[in-house]
């Protein structure tokens, strides 16, 4: 292998690792106060309308549509969330590698000049 495959290949191999990290800062808090707020207040709905006496045929379907939404505001909320925190890993990774390179830079250009 030549100098740009291997180069290829680290940069495809951190780019996943990016990702990876990303998805998981996102599936951990897809789940926020929000959703799970909402979700109480679906639990609450559906407790009063069974004290009521209405029947589970109206009960049930309002348990599904509150639980679907409940589902959707979630997985909007992780899809956000997995964009920005992908960026920001993408970010930091690029800058450490600008970093990274400007310090071997310098320290060639000082062993350079001592040697």
């Amino acid at each position: 292998m030549d100098e740009a495959e291997v180069t290829e290949q680290v940069r495809l191999e951190m780019l996943r690792t990016v990702a990876q990290t990303a998805r998981d800062r996102a599936n951990a808090k897809r789940w926020d106060r929000d959703v799970t707020v909402f979700f109480f207040a679906i639990l609450d709905i559906v407790i009063i309308l069974q004290f009521q006496g209405i029947g589970i045929v109206v009960v049930a379907p309002a348990a599904i549509c509150g639980l679907a939404m409940g589902w959707l505001m979630g997985w909007r909320k992780g899809k956000q969330l997995y964009e920005r925190f992908y960026n920001e890993d993408l970010l930091k990774l690029e800058q450490a590698i600008v970093e990274e390179t400007i310090e071997d830079k310098v320290q060639k250009a000082l062993r350079d000049r001592w040697v």
